[in-house]
């Protein structure tokens, strides 16, 4: 079970621009696909019926990957879509972070339509992951943007009333950079706190989701240098990782111990990670 690494380029983070594999020891074994759509590769998710792999890239368009690296599906280029994370929803469509325009698209899996703006855009300062929780409700991270506009929180949106949304967290300590949904039903999210300051606070924290309180923050505990987290994913066996720059965290979800870094590789500078079957 390859860990797949979207690692991002230029005024992203000066990185490869490559979508990297490692075995499950952290070993590198180079690109994943060499396929030259793959530019500035942000969010990435995988659609356990179709065993495909999905990829947003810089190039404006999404693409769906089999498990040899070639790409199946293509969505073209969208004009100024900008795509940050991915997830399949309930429904079995692709939702994409819009960064540009702040708000969530949801595609086809099939990526053969023009898709559906599923919030108003604007609909909060700066998208910083989202993900769905087994009932239906939408949970979306709010953060700081690259020029320091924003707001640290979460809000939710309940199945159906995508224009109604709850502010769900308010956290001083927050500042976050993706969120996911716990196999225990609570939230938790990736945090620098304050955002893109060298001596910042980094943290995986977890949120109740009725009432947003804090229940537990997660650290490196002087394992690993844990810089600018970003993406969050749950492996099968239920342990947590989290993509830094230059490293990939795990943590015992269960107990919460930091198992240290399961990846260290210059430069990286990951944005998403991904298993695949």
């Amino acid at each position: 079970m390859p860990l797949l690494v979207t690692s991002a380029a230029g005024a992203n983070g000066d990185g490869y621009g490559a979508l990297l594999a490692f075995d499950r020891d952290g070993r590198p074994l180079g690109a994943f696909s060499s396929d030259a759509r793959i530019a500035d590769p942000r969010g990435l998710a995988v659609d356990q019926e179709d065993q495909l792999l999905y990829l947003n890239s810089g190039s404006d368009r999404v693409l769906a990957l089999d498990p040899r690296g070639s790409v199946l599906r293509d969505t073209g280029p969208i004009p100024q879509l900008n795509p940050g994370g991915g997830t399949f929803g309930p429904d079995g469509r692709y939702y994409i972070g819009l960064r540009s325009a702040r708000t969530i698209l949801a595609l086809s899996a099939t990526l053969d339509d023009a898709g559906e703006r599923i919030l108003p855009d604007g609909i909060v300062p700066f998208p910083r992951g989202f993900a769905f929780g087994s009932d239906g409700t939408l949970f979306l991270s709010s953060g700081i943007g690259p020029g320091g506009e924003g707001e640290n929180t979460i809000v939710a949106f309940a199945k159906g009333q995508n224009l109604k949304p709850s502010r769900l967290v308010s956290d001083p300590e927050l500042s976050p950079l993706d969120l996911a949904v716990a196999p225990n039903g609570n939230i938790v999210v990736s945090s620098e706190y304050p955002f893109g300051l060298r001596d910042a606070v980094t943290s995986i924290r977890e949120y109740d989701t009725m009432d947003g309180h804090l229940i537990r923050v997660f650290s490196a505990d002087g394992l690993a240098q844990f810089r600018r987290p970003r993406g969050l994913r749950f492996a099968p066996d239920g342990i947590l990782y989290c993509v830094a720059q230059d490293e990939v965290m795990a943590f015992d979800f269960a107990s919460g111990r930091c198992l240290g870094a399961v990846v260290r590789y210059p430069r990286m500078n990951g944005q998403a990670l991904a298993f695949l079957p």
